[in-house]
């Protein structure tokens, strides 16, 4: 049972090419084949609560986890914005930004996960609770402009909450480096 939060966030990983097969197999039929799309997103989306939720109550809480976990989310997002651009449903800025954060962040994790986890933040999560219900919303085939429209704004705060929360990372990251590096300063003149 302690093996469950990870094996979730895998199944996570593993729900994103099957999402993809299906909404595009549907080729914008607003079909089967895309509430299929729409059921694994909004499943593979619940994992990411049920997940953290299980490893905190079970104290099952791993270095993994804290990794792969918001590593999984970010797959999850960046494939689903990135299949509705190419369906032009969506224009590829909302894409670029999303991922330009998303790269740095991840970058800048790994690049101090040596010495320092930096566990997800409150914007972070606002941010992906924020895009799941956007995407969500955006795959769902229904043909009401107030849907699409309520998406668009729900999408745009997203976008503005992974910004500044980018920036807070950016910041944990910068100070987390500077403290392994006095840390290995302190050690070399030891």
């Amino acid at each position: 049972m302690s093996a469950l939060p990870n094996i979730l966030t895998a199944l996570r990983l593993v729900a994103v090419p099957v999402m993809v097969a299906l909404f595009v197999a549907d080729a914008g039929r607003d079909g089967a084949q895309r509430w299929g799309a729409l059921v694994i997103f909004v499943a593979a989306a619940a994992t990411d609560l049920l997940d953290g939720y299980l490893a905190r109550r079970w104290k099952v809480v791993s270095s993994f986890g804290k990794l792969a976990d918001p590593i999984a989310d970010k797959v999850l997002a960046l494939a689903a914005l990135g299949m509705l651009a190419v369906a032009h449903e969506l224009p590829w800025w909302p894409f670029i930004v999303l991922a330009v954060r998303e790269v740095a962040v991840t970058l800048g994790r790994l690049a101090v996960a040596s010495g320092t986890v930096i566990p997800a933040s409150k914007g972070g999560k606002a941010k992906t609770v924020l895009l799941n219900i956007a995407i969500g919303a955006f795959i769902l085939p229904v043909a009401q402009e107030w849907v699409d429209t309520a998406a668009w704004w729900v999408l745009i705060a997203a976008l503005a909450v992974a910004v500044v929360s980018g920036a807070d990372y950016g910041g944990r990251i910068a100070r987390a480096a500077r403290a392994q590096r006095l840390a290995a300063r302190a050690d070399a003149d030891a």
